[in-house]
């Protein structure tokens, strides 16, 4: 059980992150939507805690209003903060892993943030890859290449847990597979689920029927592609001009 001291020094961690990432980014509309989109709250609740219209957040998101200053990020940031609070904590509890994350593990290839999200037809085509199921499309705020095998076999479900980064609206890049069944079984038993699950080194008739089975009952869009790996990373961090390393 974490002390009220812990508990304290944790928020204060994550709103520097936070407010960090906002104010040095390119496009800090796009990038305030993203941590708003983690916390799961809305552009309401916000603007009734800084005791704003609503389309003042909604002007600031979509940069119809001049982005906004160091001040009013902080304000921003410390409300998100204390909703979840509010909610219990959750989701700061969960950002505690990633604020310690050690990503020299070799399980982890590698993890970028974007403060710009890349959008599913985009990744689609960076990747050359083969749709095995659609689901349920949403940005993706960063992508994580996991070797399959070592992630499955040596990485505790708390360790895990790390490889989502900032966000789980991500997507999970799993190398080494054989077939595509042992990822998505990892994948069902936690409870964070990624935004896109890609299966490197497999063609679309190597991949287990299973393996989409299980994607289409969680609604996680699955991919396959037979990309060189490091052209993959290297097509990925090309994009992401705003992207933030880990």
């Amino acid at each position: 059980m974490m002390d009220n001291e812990s508990f304290e020094n944790l928020k204060k961690r994550l709103a520097e992150k936070m407010a960090g990432e906002i104010t040095l980014s390119g496009k800090p509309g796009e990038c305030l939507k993203k941590w708003r989109l983690n916390f799961e709250v809305s552009q309401t609740e916000i603007s009734n805690c800084l005791q704003v219209s609503p389309s003042v957040i909604s002007d600031y998101e979509s940069g119809r209003r001049k982005s906004p200053g160091t001040l009013m990020v902080s304000k921003i940031v410390e409300s998100l903060i204390a909703i979840d609070v509010n909610r219990g904590g959750q989701k700061i509890h969960a950002y505690e892993s990633m604020l310690t994350a050690d990503t020299s593990k070799p399980s982890l290839y590698s993890t970028y943030e974007y403060s710009i999200p890349i959008q599913f037809s985009k990744l689609v085509s960076l990747l050359d890859a083969n749709i095995l199921y659609q689901g349920m499309e949403r940005p993706l705020y960063g992508f994580s290449v996991v070797d399959s095998k070592r992630s499955i076999l040596e990485m505790s479900s708390y360790e895990f847990q790390r490889l989502y980064g900032w966000s789980t609206d991500r997507a999970m890049i799993f190398t080494k597979v054989s077939t595509g069944k042992s990822p998505m079984v990892a994948i069902r038993v936690t409870n964070l689920k990624p935004g896109t699950i890609v299966l490197h080194g497999l063609t679309k008739d190597e991949v287990d029927p299973m393996a989409i089975k299980m994607a289409e009952v969680d609604r996680i869009p699955l991919l396959s592609t037979t990309k060189d790996l490091d052209e993959l990373i290297v097509e990925l961090r090309k994009y992401g001009k705003y992207s933030i390393k880990v």
